[in-house]
């Protein structure tokens, strides 16, 4: 069973470009579940600072920017193992996206699933 939450190469230089842009290099991506949204549960992905009791992180090492941090907060560790986080830039959409194995449906906007 894969374990964590992974990011792919576009995701990865995209949350770079971010953090450089914001000029702190404390920054790390959290990703959380929440409730709320058409289908029970909904993605939070954000920056953050602070950590808190129980996160799990994972370190993304980097030739060409600092290193990025992403952390999941313990409650939502079992909802996201094995998530991959991309980031997709097309004429047609932009945006991160999450391929979740653990989602058993989603809303036809994902961004909530159950």
């Amino acid at each position: 069973m894969t374990t964590g939450v992974e990011l792919t190469s576009a995701a990865l230089a995209k949350v770079q470009e971010l953090i450089n842009k914001e000029n702190d290099n404390n920054l790390f991506l959290r990703l959380a579940v929440q409730p709320g949204g058409c289908s029970g549960l909904r993605y939070s992905l954000y920056f953050d600072i602070h950590n808190i009791d129980g996160d799990v992180e994972k370190t993304y090492k980097s030739d060409k920017f600092s290193d990025v941090k992403v952390k999941v907060d313990k409650m939502s560790k079992p909802y996201l193992d094995g998530a991959i986080i991309d980031f997709v830039d097309t004429i047609e959409k932009q945006g991160f996206t999450i391929d979740n194995p653990n989602a058993g449906g989603a809303c036809a906007c994902g961004d909530s699933f159950h």
